[in-house]
């Protein structure tokens, strides 16, 4: 015998749906009992997406199995929640693993102190693994890849500007407050640490060694970085990406 429940999506969950259905409340047909997040995601949202589901006006947990006539409310993760549950879950320090196709997010992920898993080799199965197996973030613009069912930590990326994707994610997991500039590698996302002139002095150009006295060095790969002319440009950016965020 076919049931049917009657779902609303609300704020940021419903970029997933098609525009004839915000604001709207959709039917579900089905058989037996479904587990709830499963016809979730048959409306094409992703259950790493959805941070409070409620039944019937009641608060309900991703185990409830879906009743004939249920009535269910689904909403994204606002920024207090996101707080709460970076304080929590990883407190304040989590760790991201970027695919393949945001590597300029990823670079401003490790310039902002976070510690961030990215290469351009990495296959959908990969990041999956590093999401799961370390409890690291998955940030993605494939929002297929946030339907594997192991995902407990997950981001569809809206925006397409890097910069703008930095701004979003940090709305999203309130951790603006949690910046580290100049903390890990670009490139390897290996921790840098003060290194002295001395030590890597033969490896600098000439006029880097004549001007700058202050080095920092890669404990993983060893590239070397100073606060060269860029340095306070790129300080008065982050300031106004945290100004903003």
């Amino acid at each position: 015998m076919e049931s049917t429940a009657f779902f609303r999506f609300h704020g940021e969950l419903e970029d997933f749906l098609a525009p004839h259905q915000h604001a709207q409340t959709l039917g579900y047909h089905f058989q037996g009992h479904p587990g709830i997040k499963d016809p979730i995601e048959t409306f094409g949202i992703p259950h790493s997406e959805v941070a409070l589901i409620k039944v019937n006006g009641k608060t309900s947990g991703p185990k409830y199995q879906l009743q004939s006539g249920d009535e269910v409310e689904a909403y994204p993760l606002t920024g207090v929640q996101a707080r709460e549950i970076m304080r929590d879950i990883f407190n304040g320090e989590p760790g991201f693993v970027v695919d393949t196709n945001l590597g300029k997010l990823a670079r401003w992920l490790r310039l902002l102190g976070f510690d961030t898993c990215w290469r351009n080799d990495y296959a959908d199965s990969e990041v999956v693994r590093l999401g799961v197996e370390e409890d690291r973030i998955i940030l993605t613009r494939d929002r297929r890849l946030l339907f594997h069912k192991v995902i407990v930590y997950g981001f569809w990326v809206r925006a397409v500007n890097p910069e703008q994707q930095i701004r979003e994610i940090m709305q999203r997991t309130g951790l603006a407050d949690h910046f580290r500039p100049f903390h890990r590698c670009l490139e390897c996302n290996g921790l840098i640490q003060p290194v002295a002139k001395s030590a890597v002095i033969a490896k600098l150009e000439p006029l880097t060694r004549k001007y700058y006295d202050e080095f920092f060095q890669c404990e993983h790969c060893n590239r070397i970085y100073w606060k060269g002319s860029h340095y306070v440009n790129l300080i008065q950016r982050l300031e106004q990406l945290k100004y903003h965020a």
